[in-house]
């Protein structure tokens, strides 16, 4: 019957421990055949079969082209790392059906429009994470007549949960939005205590409708938690999943989306989304992709590090400037690593995990020099315990590397109990390299036993 076991499909989510979530037959068919079609598909499609079998975007891409009678090519594993080799593939086979995650697609795209003047494909659909719409632009004006359709998804809820057509005004827009539930789905943001949040208040999404899954896999707890009741439906039966996704609504009743719920972070006592920053970030001419994370430092606060594929030498001090015009400086990323292209997962995922170590080869802006003297090898050691960093040159800045207010503090106390020397806190933001800050200190003992000199000779005079 539909309500009958359809398959088991596992979901790490943002705890890192896999799920299984059990997806019945009538969550999959209604994903695909219901009153309201958002789509004109036909047995005339091709499809790529691109996402792994162990990612739920391939639920769609095979039943979107199999239930329609259309053409599914399985796009090779390493055909799928490859985007010259998946270029290839998608002319050669006459693809009309893309569906792609943004990193996957933002690392296409150019190289297929440099082979193709016009192309097959009707729809590019995004998935599995947040799209940028501004990265969308080269392609829009090279096939205008191909849609460029935004999804939302949740595993828990069958793959896809609302709908939004790209146009060139959100291309051109500072707002990337989600749109509306889909038909058989009904979407919520609420608060803590699950009520609606008006218009422009971020709230927890919350999905209601025949998407939802039976549940969790031998995980009654969490399913209690995350599988509630539906309070704004009549039927006592009906349940809503709680994503844990933040959003808000906008005033043309789309939604907007914010963020991870738990990807909140504390920076030196002030609350910040990474999505937010992230946002910012890929609106400045130049960034091609970015991704903001919080590294603990040694003093336990978070420090925001910026890794971006930019257009040119990455420039720390002009994205910095101008994130300060839209960004409270507290907001700002301190730490910065230019890449030449984003890490991804088999999934074709941004993978967090695989973005390089901070250190401060790639952190400094200026060519290592190794310390000269016994005081700069001292600060150097100083530096390093303190900015947890393995190389520190001499003329590295102390806040390029992570340094700030808290660990300007540690570090004076550090060279008072370590190198008996009086140093102020001020010293610290006016000296900010090894080379700068040694002189001052070699001149300050100088002056100091200059000083103790005349002392102890007008002692012995008197």
């Amino acid at each position: 019957s539909p309500d009958n076991l359809a398959y088991v499909i596992y979901t790490s989510g943002s705890t890192g421990k896999p799920k299984g979530v059990l997806i019945e037959h009538i969550n999959v068919v209604r994903l695909l055949q219901h009153d309201a079609n958002l789509f004109d598909f036909s047995s005339q499609d091709v499809w790529t079969l691109f996402h792994s079998f162990c990612f739920d975007f391939s639920v769609w891409e095979i039943f979107g082209a199999l239930l329609l009678g259309g053409r599914l090519v399985i796009v090779p594993k390493e055909t799928a790392k490859d985007s010259v080799a998946f270029s290839h593939l998608l002319i050669e086979e006459g693809v009309t059906v893309l569906n792609q995650t943004p990193s996957a697609f933002y690392a296409l795209k150019d190289e297929f429009l440099s082979k193709a003047s016009s192309t097959a494909i009707r729809y590019v659909i995004f998935g599995g994470e947040a799209l940028n719409p501004r990265y969308l632009a080269s392609w829009k004006s090279s096939y205008p007549d191909c849609k460029l359709i935004n999804m939302y998804g949740i595993t828990e809820t069958t793959v896809h949960v609302t709908y939004k057509e790209i146009t060139e005004m959100d291309i051109h827009h500072t707002v990337s939005t989600i749109g509306t539930a889909i038909p058989t789905l009904s979407c919520y943001l609420l608060d803590d205590h699950m009520n609606l949040v008006p218009q422009g208040v971020v709230g927890e999404f919350c999905v209601g409708g025949s998407g939802v899954a039976r549940g969790y896999l031998n995980r009654e707890a969490l399913n209690e938690e995350r599988f509630v009741l539906n309070p704004f439906s009549e039927d006592d039966k009906s349940r809503l999943y709680k994503s844990g996704d933040l959003g808000r609504l906008l005033p043309d009743g789309s939604i907007e989306y914010i963020g991870r719920k738990d990807n909140q972070v504390k920076v030196r006592g002030y609350r910040i989304e990474l999505g937010e920053i992230e946002n910012a970030l890929s609106l400045l001419p130049g960034v091609s992709q970015c991704c903001v994370i919080a590294r603990e430092d040694t003093a336990g606060s978070n420090a925001l590090v910026a890794y971006a594929v930019t257009d040119d030498e990455l420039n720390k001090e002009v994205l910095q400037s101008q994130l300060l015009k839209s960004l409270p400086d507290y907001m700002v990323p301190q730490l910065w690593v230019g890449l030449d292209e984003m890490p991804l997962t088999a999934n074709g995922k941004l993978d967090k995990k695989a973005l390089p170590a901070v250190d401060s080869a790639v952190l400094s802006s200026k060519e290592y020099v190794e310390p000269r003297t016994d005081l700069e090898r001292q600060l150097v050691a100083i530096w390093q315990e303190l900015l947890g960093v393995e190389k520190v040159g001499v003329y590295d800045n102390f806040f390029e590397l992570g340094g700030h207010s808290l660990l300007a503090t540690r570090l004076v106390a550090a060279i008072v109990k370590e190198l008996k020397m009086d140093i102020k806190i001020r010293d610290v933001f006016h000296f900010v390299n090894i080379d700068d800050l040694s002189t001052y200190l070699e001149h300050r003992k100088i002056k100091e036993q200059q000083s103790s000199d005349k002392v102890y000779k007008k002692t012995i005079k008197l």
